[in-house]
């Protein structure tokens, strides 16, 4: 389940792939933006979300804790105590051959159930790390998932699909970091601690007075360190996740890169993405050096500290050969997951810095959300009103409006048809229809309801939406054709595909259905890929249609088979047809011409024939152009 939903996360990111340069350079820029003042809150963020996902497997993570502290206390501790009590009684008196089993038998005993309950606990540490890492993995998948396809199109457009991509990656597998490394390094050093100092402070509690200071010290400085190397590792990670969306784009659109002969220009974006991002982790990497060569020098300075009470405890303090070897065993182990604590930091310090980005991301706010109390929606003639609309785009500055009081009424089952010059604000219409944003102000109506109060799925699944660019996954035609109706028959997809004027062409590829069309459909040409993605509205068979100039891109005779399969499609259907070209929208029942987010000319084609001198000049500037288009061919 949990590949699904990477793939399905994979898919949905790559449909914003192949968008235009100003957007691929400001995603750049919110990739590479500077770390700001809100970083110890983001790991506050990063932590509940964290803990959130632990909680669900409390049993798991209690045993975690038992297990590792267990494991500590036997094999280390136990084993060590035991040893002790070996040594003083060999040095106590001397033991005959004979007496060895009998005087040392119960110490072996006792070995033996130390070691193998102590390797039982062991096992169990495993055990829990991995339920809390696949439950962890599964849940923080899901909930990054949620969360992006949740969000508006505006949140898309702005961001690299390749960098969400890595963000993801790095969000889950910095929890599985943080579980590694909380429950065999965190655990054992504080049961260390405590059973050190619980066991040493009746034997030595001078001793313990100088190795708690020291210890303290210790601490203090390597936690001061950790808090000037998390920023660097936060902003490695976010380096890496710019150099994979710089990678994914050029991957992405390869065809034009290499079209073009552009490798060596993607190289020297890639070169660049790569040289920052190895600056950052060689910053962080001698950060954390440095953090390193003074904790060590801490180390070297206790375990001094101990030599001299293990050559001198005896005579100072009359402590026995074997809680001195007890001593310098608990203290060099302890100093040794102090030693490790410095390696603990960079991994807590790289588990945090992976997660931060996305959880930046889940933070943001959903700019297009369902009601708490939002209804289905609920279709019965396919009515649709825009009133008093007022609207900008949430990053676009605050007196930039596409739309200022637009008003526009489509009586059920029309065909309609909407023109004008690109930035005319057709497209931002039926992106408006389908909540793919909100207005500021005014509403959008389906029969009387307001789409603000609908749950969007419902909303959209009452709309067949058939864009410029067909929308295909890297699936069977089959899969594709029924992706808006997963139950669909085999008998209705290829009804659906004949109305399409696709079943000729996908019945001539040799796995006719089950043919795979590639990443975006590249294995198809632009009208069969136009077929299948008509087909596919037709098979939802949706009360409201919307074409965004759904043949614009096409060659003659593929728009003629398109055009013919879009006959099929309007019949019966409230219908909104935008078109660069006025050719396609000549049969509408009415036709709008927009300029800068008005309406300025409305009618059937004929009546704007007639009284619109702009109507006109551009359908006869048209119309010659394809004349002499059609004449060079």
């Amino acid at each position: 389940m949990r590949c699904n939903s990477w793939l399905a996360l994979g898919k949905l990111l790559q449909l914003r792939l192949g968008r235009s340069r100003r957007q691929i350079s400001r995603g750049i820029a919110l990739a590479a933006r500077p770390t700001d003042k809100n970083d110890r809150a983001t790991i506050r963020r990063t932590l509940h979300y964290f803990w959130g996902v632990t909680r669900q497997k409390m049993g798991a993570f209690v045993l975690s804790i038992v297990s590792s502290v267990g494991y500590i206390a036997l094999l280390t501790f136990a084993n060590t105590y035991v040893m002790g009590l070996i040594v003083d009684r060999v040095q106590a008196s001397p033991v005959s051959a004979d007496q060895v089993l009998p005087v040392f038998g119960p110490y072996v005993l006792a070995l033996l159930v130390v070691n193998a309950v102590g390797q039982t606990l062991s096992k169990l540490q495993d055990y829990s790390v991995y339920k809390l890492e696949i439950n962890g993995d599964y849940q923080l998948s899901r909930l990054c998932f949620d969360t992006l396809s949740n969000q508006s199109m505006t949140f898309h457009n702005s961001r690299f699909g390749g960098s969400l991509v890595s963000q993801t990656s790095r969000f889950v597998s910095g929890y599985s970091g943080l579980i590694d490394v909380v429950t065999y390094s965190l655990w054992p050093t504080l049961a260390s601690i405590v059973l050190t100092v619980g066991i040493l402070a009746p034997i030595a509690p001078l001793f313990v007075i100088i190795l708690v200071a020291m210890l303290v010290l210790y601490v203090f400085i390597a936690y001061g360190m950790y808090r000037r190397i998390l920023p660097l590792s936060a902003e490695a990670s976010r380096a890496q996740n710019k150099l994979s969306g710089v990678l994914s784009d050029a991957v992405t659109n390869i065809l034009a890169v290499k079209t073009y002969g552009r490798e060596d220009y993607e190289r020297g974006l890639f070169t660049t993405a790569d040289r920052e991002a190895m600056a950052a982790e060689n910053t962080n990497m001698r950060a954390t050096m440095r953090r390193g060569f003074t904790t060590s020098a801490l180390i070297t300075i206790i375990m001094f500290v101990v030599s001299i009470f293990v050559v001198g405890g005896n005579a100072w303090f009359g402590i026995s050969a074997g809680t001195l070897v007890m001593m310098f065993t608990y203290t060099y182990n302890l100093t040794m997951r102090f030693n490790y604590f410095n390696s603990m930091m960079q991994r807590i310090n790289r588990a945090l810095g992976d997660a931060t980005e996305m959880t930046r991301v889940l933070d943001e706010p959903t700019l297009v959300a369902d009601d708490t109390d939002a209804k289905p929606l609920e279709v019965t003639d396919g009515r649709i009103d825009f009133e008093g609309l007022r609207f900008r785009y949430p990053d676009a500055p605050q007196d930039d409006y596409v739309f200022e009081d637009l008003n526009l009424h489509i009586p059920a089952g029309q065909r309609v048809g909407l023109v004008g010059r690109s930035g005319s604000g057709k497209t931002t219409l039926t992106k408006l229809l389908l909540r793919l944003d909100d207005v500021q102000e005014g509403r959008v109506l389906v029969d009387g309801q307001d789409v603000s109060h609908c749950t969007q799925q419902s909303l959209r699944r009452q709309v067949a939406y058939v864009p410029q660019e067909a929308l295909l996954f890297h699936r069977s035609i089959r899969e594709n054709i029924a992706y808006g109706k997963p139950g669909a028959t085999e008998e209705e997809i290829r009804r659906a595909a004949e109305e399409a004027n696709a079943l000729e062409f996908i019945e001539r590829l040799p796995d006719g259905f089950d043919t795979m069309v590639g990443e975006r459909g590249v294995k198809l040409s632009g009208g069969q890929r136009q077929r299948v993605a008509i087909a596919r509205a037709i098979l939802v068979d949706a009360p409201i249609l919307v074409l965004d100039e759904a043949t614009s891109a096409l060659d003659s005779e593929s728009e003629a088979l398109v055009q013919g399969a879009l006959e099929n499609l309007m019949r019966g259907r409230t219908s909104i047809v935008v078109a660069h070209r006025l050719s396609t929208v000549v049969d509408a029942d009415r036709i709008y011409l927009l300029s800068d987010g008005r309406i300025i000319e409305s009618g059937t084609h004929a009546e704007l024939m007639e009284r619109s001198q702009i109507y006109r000049d551009v359908y006869d500037s048209q119309m010659r152009e394809e004349g002499e288009q059609h004449g060079q061919s």
